[in-house]
Formats: structure tokens, C-alpha cells, sequence
């Protein structure tokens, strides 16, 4: 008899009840640089709301593109039996099958080990589910392509989200000097609680709104997660030599505008929207696993120990049981997530 799992599946493109639960066949590894993976909980992501209504460039049936829990079978012996370990892009949810399930098959190169066989690991499975996707790709923005140092000064722009959150505290772990932003000031306490240092009110023409400010002086780098809307004005606020990346789109896919006037139809147009000397990047995480971008290179396990000890607060925003799949994609298409949600899988 074929062994089945559950999983939740997309029927069709649409609103959140198209999330069906069904049995279906329970997949395997065969070759060499898969791995089975019994899944214990997965985060959810902006990017599983847009491949939900079809507004994502690939996706497949089995959403989710990040997941917890422990390795079942790897035929290339890349990882032990019963090894706990994070799993996160590589085309998951997006290519191939995805972390919406009890099981899934995931590329090695996208796998990293949180410790070794049969080991306990120092939080539950619901609190490291938080971690993969938005602590990997906060620390591979701030460490590699903003190189943020010690003591300089970073402004995060969408700082609310589960994203932006990671990004607080690892910027903040790190000593850096962070200004955030929000849509509503009723977050900023939050945010304030997290070590941040200034908090401003989130608005598209931000560098206007502070260069009325006498004292304001231009940062070392500023990390956009709201995105085209937001960053032509962000590469207004870093210094000479300073940096921007672009990693984010909470305010939408709509595309960068161009300058005021006759020409905004054309889009962006780097002679006259570009600042001079300022370094702008754009990262996405479905380059976790590259030869540029190795998971191996992201010290998961020293944030989730970092969480443990309590230097970090990481903690989801929410759990849900796998059943409730419409209710968290609810609560994010109504934008009243505050953090990281996370499903467990009991």
C-alpha cells in the first residue's frame, strides 16, 4: 500500500478557502542531493499569499517555502537520520513541492543542521520555525550586502514585519545604531522594545519629511522592505558611499515610477532618480543555496542559541495548527499579522 501524508494544497488561484487539506501520496528521496524531511512546523511568507492568488511568477500545488524538522532519508548521506535542520528556498513551494505537508524533498544545498543526531534542540519546534527564512535573509542584507559594522547607523523601512523584526535584532546584536519605521505609531513602542533608537512614521517621501529635521544626518545604510514605492527615496538618505538594499515589497508589485512629469510612464530612470556615490543591491532569497549565497555561510544555529539565551526575542507572533491554515493566511491578507507566524504539525 502507498504510504500517503497530508498536505495542504492550492485547488486554484484565489482566496484564501481555495487552501485545501488532502491525502496524497507521501514522497521520497532518490537521488543523491535530496533529502526527506519529516516536517515538525514551517513559517508562512508573503510570497505563499501571492502564489496562493496567482501572482507569483512560479508556484506549485504544495506551497511553503521554509520548514523545520528532521531528516528521514538522505540517499547521498549529505545528513544523518533524526539530524534536526532548517530547509528554506531551493525552489521549494515554488518549483518543486513545497513545506505545506507532513513530508517534503528538499535540495541539500538548501538544508542546514541545527545539531546532530537525536539531539534536543534548545527551543521548541514552533520558536525555531520563526527563524530560516526571515533570520537568513535579514543576515545575508545587513552582513553581506550592507556590510553593516559596529556603531554605524541603519534606517529599516517596514520594520514591523517578521522580516524587519529579525533585522532589528540582529542589527542591534551586532551594535549597530537603528532607526525604524512604521505605518502607525501605535508600533512604535514595539519596535522601541526591541533596542531600536528612533522610530518615524513610514511615509513614501521619507528623506523630504527629515531633511526638515535640522539635526538629521544621512545614514551609513538603510534596508528597504517595503520596496518600489519606497526606494528611490531611500537612496536619498545614505551618505556618500553609503548603501541600500532592496529586499522587500510590502507595499506591492507595482513597478518603480518614474520622475515626475511627461516620463513617468517610462519607469525607473537612474540619471535622475539615482544618488551619486551611493551603492544600491537588491537581494532575494530564492539565491539561498547558490554557490554565492551557501546556506552553510548563515549561522542559523548560533541565532537560534542566541534566541534560547534570551539575547534575542524571536518569538512567533502566532501559532497555528495545520488545520488553521485559512485563519493564518487570513490574518495575513488582513495585514494584522505583528511578527512571524508560524504552523506546527502535531
Amino acid at each position: 500500500m502507498t504510504a500517503t501524508m497530508k498536505a495542504i494544497v492550492i485547488s486554484e488561484f484565489g482566496p484564501v478557502e481555495n487552501l485545501a487539506i488532502k491525502n496524497i501520496p507521501k514522497p521520497s528521496a532518490t537521488t543523491p542531493g535530496t533529502a526527506l524531511i519529516r516536517i515538525k512546523a514551517f513559517g508562512i511568507n508573503h510570497a505563499e499569499m501571492h502564489m496562493r492568488r496567482g501572482e507569483w511568477a512560479e508556484s506549485v500545488p504544495i506551497s511553503g517555502i521554509e520548514c523545520v524538522g528532521i531528516i528521514e532519508d538522505c540517499p547521498g548521506g549529505e545528513f544523518a537520520r533524526r539530524t534536526p535542520v532548517a530547509a528554506l528556498m531551493g525552489g521549494l513551494g515554488r518549483t518543486i513541492p513545497g513545506s505545506y505537508a507532513e513530508y517534503t524533498v528538499a535540495n541539500s544545498s538548501n538544508i542546514v543542521a541545527l545539531g546532530e543526531p537525536e539531539e534536543k534542540l534548545p527551543l521548541s519546534w514552533a520558536d525555531v520555525a520563526a527563524l530560516p527564512e526571515s533570520y537568513a535573509t535579514a543576515w545575508t542584507c545587513l552582513f553581506r550586502n550592507l556590510n553593516l559594522q559596529q556603531g554605524q547607523r541603519i534606517l529599516i523601512r517596514g520594520a514591523t514585519s517578521s522580516f524587519g523584526k529579525a533585522a532589528i535584532n540582529l542589527a542591534v546584536d551586532s551594535g549597530a545604531i537603528v532607526t525604524a519605521t512604521a505605518r502607525s505609531e501605535a508600533k512604535f513602542a514595539a519596535l522601541t522594545e526591541l533596542g531600536v533608537f528612533l522610530t518615524v512614521l513610514e511615509t513614501p517621501s521619507l528623506s523630504e519629511r527629515l531633511w526638515g529635521n535640522h539635526a538629521f544626518e544621512k545614514f551609513d545604510a538603510v534596508l528597504d522592505l517595503i520596496g518600489n514605492s519606497t526606494v528611490v527615496d531611500s537612496l536619498q538618505l545614505v551618505r556618500r558611499d553609503g548603501r541600500v538594499c532592496l529586499a522587500g515589497w510590502l507595499g506591492g508589485l507595482d513597478p518603480i515610477k518614474g520622475p515626475a512629469g511627461p516620463d513617468e510612464s517610462r519607469g525607473f530612470n537612474p540619471l535622475l532618480q539615482m544618488a551619486s556615490g551611493v551603492h544600491f543591491s537588491f537581494f532575494g532569497s530564492f539565491a539561498f543555496g547558490t554557490e554565492e549565497f551557501p546556506i552553510s555561510d548563515i549561522p542559523l544555529r548560533s541565532i537560534m542559541q542566541k534566541v534560547a539565551n534570551g539575547r534575542i526575542d524571536a518569538k512567533p507572533w502566532r501559532i497555528f495548527k495545520f488545520n488553521e491554515i485559512h485563519a493564518a493566511h487570513q490574518a495575513m491578507e488582513n495585514g494584522e499579522a505583528n511578527g512571524k507566524m508560524v504552523v506546527v504539525i502535531e
